[in-house]
């Protein structure tokens, strides 16, 4: 209705610029990027000074992620209109959304010279500043930006024109940058430190730092010391200090605070690190935590506060005996369970299990005593529910770690027994945990995590879902969900979960520049390079690289050749096989890899060393994805070019320049498959702890290598080159490259064979009346699918076609027989295969839809399992079952697809 209202107006006044626009943003909405560009520019080029014009441009560009026509706009408007205030202040702010900071500092002064507004002065104080953080060259940055900055700033204090906070923060950001910390002192304690109003004692915070940063620690403990009198700055004094802390809050008639007694085990550990023999005054460790946990216990965070300072401890087991002495428990029931009365109890005996779990006593216990302990867990867990009964939805349990922990020893009785009745009793305690507290977030991403690692990707959507994930936090506990979309066949939810991210990245793009403009437009000057920083945090982010590489590749799977030819698929997602833009020197893991709840032991965490090895892996993949999408969008471009008859082949950018780019994606390809070939070998030979379960989840490397689908992929690529070399030579007489090529094609069906049979057996069975998955099955055929075969081939059909046409019309005009090229034969027996293949995994996966729906998971008998324990195990078993039929559903229509294709490649 838009786009017919501005061509109603359009009709009558055909140069009415700002209607012109309004139908460019009309049809921009309904997904005509071209016309609404063409029609934008008609105006663009006008160079209309209008402002409603000017607005709606703005506007459309955004949309169209276009910001830097803003700056174009606006810079011919102010040209037209020289003393517009308004004009040259929207070209400011279009310079600041494009990050041009010499632009900035240029257009803030040519607006303070028309209007003499401190604000614009120091607007363009602020884009030199900007343009000293984001030079390259530090020296540059120390030696013209911020010396120049310095300077402009001294100007208006000695002409006394300083009139807001935000002005000496600016000078005092200076300053500091300099390295100048004795001046920025003296502004700060001087007339100009009056100004810093906004923040309580923001005098006293900064001229702490800089007293720290001189090293002029006297000065910094007076403007520290809560007390009065003399300067503490000796251990002794420190220890007293700290006792005489503790002393007043003993003899408080009120609750103790908990500051001072961790105070003093935060400084025993920090003497014993320095070997300070001062350490022995102020106790012995236990003591002091059993005093700590008889005052604290029934608090929450006993438990926190006390596990960071369990090395200190010796005798483990003793330590707990004595804190189970200060935990009131009622009469042993018939289970042989004695139960705390009130919350307060529950807490303390809480505390006790999770210091217990820590300290590494349940690892230590054999199967029974697990099994015992998991009983005891479970049994807390029910009868703590009675203080919660009137708890709201949102409200979690007072009991609900007891479940969480049960659930975790289980985890560990899968692991290391290999049992998996464990972890469908692991997932029935967590399923009914959920029913109780449907908002505890530990429950579902642990539950995540469990259906995850059995292949199960359809009830996680949910799960993920229901977390409610903001802002950030899609960058930070977003790899839950996309590392194995994809790879558990569920290519609806994989494109959904990638688009979950996606959005915030794009968005954030967007809104962050918004936030630079606020913070120019209201001097909150410390603020924008925070902006920009958390800018460059999520545009240089592992997830978001790894996120968008993951989309290109599912839709490449799922349209191309099928829906759109690869070309057009390529040229409709804007795919450039020349350019990388994967930050890979200033890649950054932003992933939140401790979201977990866990209470493991030192040496069972996640150490430095996973962290590193995981960021390490995930790098590696990605670069061996990142090359597979450049390589088909190379592909795609090399099967345009030949579509293009009498092109020449040694031309700057057409056949031999594509064929020179495939060739280096290529190398590049074998280079990272040797690295991953070694990385693999590395972590078999020295027999490299895996992660701890709770840990980074493993990427698709080491399967994808073992499948054998990675060398099949570039052999297949390399394939392409053998046949484009081909189109040089033409089919006129058999030659060595036909017989290379041609037993490529075998070796490729025997490789993709092999792929396949690695597929072949039962995803999910019932085995002596247990029921065992094997979900490397699901994730080998998946593999399997996602070999770029198929384009090879459609590669190889748009080139070898027309040379096969040339060839009999040589023959024709000669007279002779036209005995058919080796390859021509080599490429039918090729898509004969193929289709041979092809049916295989398609009776493949009907066979095995047929085995899961027969499977009557109804009928499994679970003994020894309460009636209600029962029902949650069975329910998260269907769940498994039911993913496992979408995920061979999906896969099969999409080979089906594939099949058609094949059938289809005639030459």
């Amino acid at each position: 209705m838009a786009i017919q209202q501005a061509d109603k107006l359009l009709k009558k006044h055909k140069d009415l610029h700002c209607a012109k626009v309004l139908k460019a943003i009309g049809l921009q909405r309904t997904g005509k990027q071209d016309e609404a560009f063409s029609l934008a520019q008609e105006v663009a080029t006008l160079e209309p000074t209008d402002d409603n014009s000017l607005q709606a441009l703005t506007i459309l560009y955004r949309e169209m992620h276009r910001p830097e026509l803003v700056a174009k706009l606006y810079e011919a408007a102010v040209k037209k209109v020289p003393l517009s205030e308004e004009y040259h202040s929207h070209l400011f702010m279009a310079y600041a959304r494009v990050g041009e900071y010499k632009k900035m500092q240029q257009a803030g002064m040519a607006l303070y010279k028309i209007v003499p507004k401190n604000p614009y002065y120091f607007w363009s104080v602020m884009s030199l500043v900007m343009q000293a953080i984001s030079a390259q060259d530090e020296k540059l940055s120390q030696t013209m930006f911020l010396p120049l900055a310095e300077r402009m700033v001294e100007k208006m204090v000695k002409e006394e024109k300083i009139e807001a906070e935000a002005e000496v923060q600016l000078y005092f950001m200076i300053l500091e940058r300099l390295g100048k910390c004795v001046e920025a002192l003296d502004v700060i304690r001087g007339p100009l430190g009056e100004k810093l109003t906004s923040e309580l004692q923001s005098r006293e915070n900064k001229c702490m730092m800089l007293y720290q940063r001189l090293q002029r620690w006297p000065e910094s403990n007076a403007l520290m010391n809560v007390i009065c009198g003399a300067v503490h700055h000796t251990v002794a004094e420190v220890v007293r200090f700290v006792e005489d802390r503790i002393k007043g809050e003993d003899d408080k008639d009120s609750r103790a605070l908990r500051g001072p007694y961790l105070a003093r085990l935060e400084l025993i550990h920090r003497l014993r690190e320095r070997g300070c023999p001062e350490e022995a005054q102020l106790g012995e460790p236990l003591e002091l935590m059993v005093q700590f946990f008889g005052k604290f216990g029934d608090k929450p965070c006993c438990i926190t506060d006390l596990k960071i300072y369990l090395h200190l401890l010796s005798a483990d087991q003793h330590f707990v005996n004595r804190l189970s002495e200060a935990v009131p428990l009622g009469e042993q029931g018939d289970e042989g369970f004695a139960f705390p009365d009130d919350t307060k109890a529950l807490q303390r005996h809480l505390c006790v299990c999770q210091l217990s779990r820590a300290l590494g006593l349940h690892h230590a216990l054999d199967v029974e005593g697990k099994l015992r302990l998991i009983a005891e867990l479970k049994a807390h867990y029910r009868h703590g529910l009675k203080f919660g009964a009137n708890a709201l939805k949102t409200e979690l349990q007072f009991s609900d770690m007891y479940c969480l922990m049960a659930a975790h020893v289980y985890i560990d009785l899968w692991t290391d027994t290999g049992d998996e009745d464990m972890v469908w009793q692991s997932l029935g305690v967590l399923q009914e945990g959920l029913s109780h507290s449907p908002s505890n977030a530990q429950f579902k991403l642990l539950l995540l995590l469990l259906y995850c690692r059995l292949g199960a990707f359809e009830p996680v959507v949910d799960l993920y879902s229901s977390l409610d994930a903001k802002h950030v936090q899609h960058d930070t506990i977003g790899f839950l969900l996309t590392r194995y979309a994809e790879s558990l066949g569920q290519f609806a939810a994989a494109s959904q979960s990638c688009n979950f991210s996606l959005r915030f990245f794009h968005s954030n793009q967007k809104d962050t520049s918004e936030y630079i403009i606020q913070a120019y437009k209201y001097g909150a000057f410390e603020k924008i390079p925070e902006f920009i920083a958390l800018r460059n945090r999520l545009n240089q982010s592992l997830h978001f690289a790894q996120v968008r590489t993951e989309r290109m590749l599912l839709d490449l799977f799922l349209e191309a050749d099928i829906v759109l030819s690869l070309e057009e698929s390529v040229k409709a997602m804007s795919l450039s096989a020349e350019e990388d833009d994967i930050p890979w020197d200033n890649m950054r893991d932003n992933r939140d890899l401790t979201v977990f709840t866990s209470w493991d032991p030192k040496d069972r965490q996640l150490t430095e060393d996973h962290r590193r090895r995981s960021l390490e892996e995930e790098s590696v993949w990605l670069r061996l994805r990142s090359l597979t999408l450049r390589l088909l969008a190379s592909l795609a471009a090399l099967g345009h070019s030949a579509s293009q008859q009498n092109s020449e082949v040694t031309n700057e950018n057409g056949v031999g320049d594509k064929s020179s780019i495939l060739g280096s994606l290529l190398s590049q390809l074998n280079q990272t498959l040797q690295t991953a070939n070694q990385m693999a070998e590395k972590r078999v030979t020295f027999e490299c702890r895996s992660y701890p379960f709770l840990g980074p989840p493993s990427t698709r490397l080491a399967p994808a290598l073992s499948s054998g689908s990675c060398q099949c992929q570039a052999a297949a690529l390399q394939l392409s080159v053998h046949i484009q070399e081909l189109e040089t030579v033409g089919l006129d007489e058999p030659s060595e490259l036909q017989t290379q090529i041609c037993n490529g094609f075998q070796s490729l069906v025997v490789q993709l064979q092999e792929i396949l049979n690695k597929c072949k057996g039962d995803v999910l069975e019932l085995k002596e009346g247990k029921l065992k998955t094997q979900p490397s099955f699901l994730e080998t055929l998946i593999f399997f699918v996602e070999v770029s075969l198929f384009w090879m081939a459609s590669h190889c059909a748009k080139i070898l076609r027309p040379l096969k046409t040339s060839l009999q019309k040589k023959k024709k005009k000669k007279k002779k027989d036209v005995n058919t090229p080796a390859v021509v034969c080599g490429f039918q027996e090729l898509t004969g295969s193929l289709q041979d293949l092809l049916t295989q995994a398609l009776e493949h996966i009907k066979g095995q839809e047929t085995g899961l729906t027969a499977l009557k998971l109804a009928s499994l008998s679970l003994d020894g399992c309460p009636e209600d324990e029962a029902s949650f195990m069975k329910a998260a078993m269907d769940k498994v079952q039911s993913s496992y039929l979408r995920s061979l559903q999906e896969v099969g229509d999409l080979l089906k697809k594939r099949a058609e294709t094949i059938k289809n490649l005639k030459i």
